[in-house]
């Protein structure tokens, strides 16, 4: 295990993977409007239109102005306050995630302002609370932009967004504050990590920011070196850090509630800081450049590790993430190799492709190992889930359907969809076609691959009831909309804290 006997974060004057942990808007809440430069006013499709819009519907309407979910207009003003009237559609039926989506709206008209208000709807379900939080996400979330590594503002490629740094939430309260910003600080800093590119975020200084963080938000952190690994046993971890001239790392998070612990629950999170393929290298398109990404697990789980404390929660959650490169070189695992795993399994790598189930398979070994009543683990593992459900929601399968479930629940507490696809049994067979070794790392070519990888991974949860989340979709957006931002999205962290909050043990 690695000793450190600080924690290590960034100072201001160097490099910092993660900006947006120094950048936090200022969230506070208001029983009447404020003097922020922008105030943004709900109004929905019936009823009269409020004060501030200064017309009735028709002249609204003439406008372009319909009052559905997202749709916006800037009221011109001379000085002063500027208005935005934001689209809610029928009060009575709006949704959380349809206000989030709103709030985003009024986020992004008013992107070249830091200083805005908004002001919480009336007529609806929502409650004071969720509205307060949801409000908070969509405005932040809405407006995040990695630039981290922009320094020529003279070469015309700026955002042309600001980063919001006073949001007053009008008629909000202070326990949807630290729900929502808490939430937003977990997203923003799985997206920072994710979009940090591999020449700047390794498996060392990854560890070291867990560190960090770990001090910062009150959980505990270890660090497990090669020597560390190789004592444990991890012949997955091991095999796939082969080709890379970067060490890898294990990273343990711990944290227990104050009080009395309502449950245990484990996270695993694929830390694959950079995936060329290894000696199965990818195609030269822009996928490589987008593999700098395949730490996404990881950087969820760390995330959302730094809200439990300030979200309340009562469950004893332990994360292990598993941290290298898959890189091809004289040192790499090659097609044929055979590995043996924690728990004795022998494998054969006939992919080197498909690495991240051989380091998460360790860990669920772990896992199996601890007192955990269930665990989770979320990965961006295969293309098989992005072709089967696009980037727009992940895949979840498992073990115990009540851990499914509570997986289903949280995505949709979080508007971070997944579908839950088929740990289909009668496939295992399809892993019956390593001659050397018990067995393959990829089933015959006919399987789907998400459904395959499952059930590779479900080999090593053994008992503990299990699911898995495959990300590899939603990870990354190719075009930005709402709160989704272009890049990297930090999809899974909230997703991750609602689960840990709301979770129940099954058995």
């Amino acid at each position: 295990m690695v000793e450190l006997k600080e924690p290590v974060m960034p100072s201001s004057e160097e490099f910092s993977p993660i900006p947006s942990l120094a950048a936090t808007a200022m969230v506070t809440v208001a029983a009447a409007a404020p003097d922020a430069t922008v105030l943004g006013v709900p109004v929905g499709t019936s009823g009269e239109p409020p004060s501030e819009a200064g017309s009735d519907r028709a002249a609204l309407a003439l406008a372009g102005f319909d009052a559905t979910v997202g749709s916006v207009l800037v009221m011109p003003a001379a000085a002063g306050q500027v208005v935005v009237l934001v689209g809610i559609g029928d009060a009575a039926a709006l949704s959380v995630a349809g206000w989030r989506d709103a709030a985003a709206a009024f986020a992004s008209v008013a992107r070249g302002q830091g200083s805005l208000a908004l002001r919480l709807p009336e007529g609806t379900q929502v409650s004071v609370t969720d509205a307060t939080a949801a409000a908070i996400e969509g405005v932040v979330l809405a407006r995040y932009r990695y630039e981290a590594l922009h320094r020529n503002d003279a070469i015309g490629r700026g955002s042309g967004s600001t980063t919001v740094d006073r949001l007053v939430v009008v008629g909000g309260d202070d326990a949807g504050v630290a729900r929502g910003t808490a939430m937003v600080r977990a997203t923003t800093l799985a997206r920072d990590l994710a979009n940090t590119p591999h020449s700047h975020l390794t498996a060392s200084t990854f560890a070291e920011l867990c560190v960090g963080l770990g001090a910062q938000f009150g959980f505990g952190v270890e660090v497990f070196d090669e020597d560390a690994i190789a004592q444990l046993r991890l012949g997955g971890l091991m095999a796939v850090t082969r080709g890379s001239a970067e060490p890898p790392r294990m990273v343990k998070l711990s944290y227990r509630p104050q009080g009395s612990v309502t449950g245990r629950l484990g996270m695993v999170g694929k830390g694959i800081m950079y995936d060329s393929g290894g000696i199965s290298i990818k195609p030269s398109n822009r996928v490589h450049a987008q593999m700098k990404n395949d730490m996404s697990g990881a950087a969820t789980v760390i995330a959302a590790f730094t809200a439990l404390g300030e979200l309340g929660c009562t469950t004893e959650v332990t994360g292990w993430l598993m941290c290298t490169d898959n890189m091809p070189s004289g040192t790499a695992i090659g097609l044929g190799d055979v590995y043996t795993a924690r728990n004795g399994t022998t494998v054969e790598v006939v992919d080197t492709d498909a690495e991240g189930r051989l380091v998460m398979a360790d860990a669920l070994v772990l896992a199996d190992e601890s007192d955990c009543d269930a665990v989770v683990d979320i990965a961006t593992l295969t293309g098989s889930a992005v072709r089967a459900l696009g980037p727009d929601m992940a895949a979840v399968l498992g073990t115990d359907q009540g851990v499914v479930e509570q997986v289903k629940l949280a995505a949709d507490a979080t508007d971070e969809p997944v579908w839950q696809m088929p740990l289909w049994q009668p496939y295992r067979r399809k892993f019956d076609r390593s001659s050397v070794a018990d067995l393959p790392n990829l089933a015959s070519p006919d399987t789907p691959d998400v459904i395959a990888s499952s059930l590779f991974l479900s080999h090593f949860a053994g008992e503990t009831p299990w699911a898995h989340i495959d990300i590899a979709g939603p990870s990354q957006n190719e075009e930005g909309r709402t709160w989704h931002p272009l890049g990297c999205t930090g999809f899974g962290a909230r997703l991750l804290a609602q689960l840990a909050v709301d979770f129940k043990p099954t058995r």
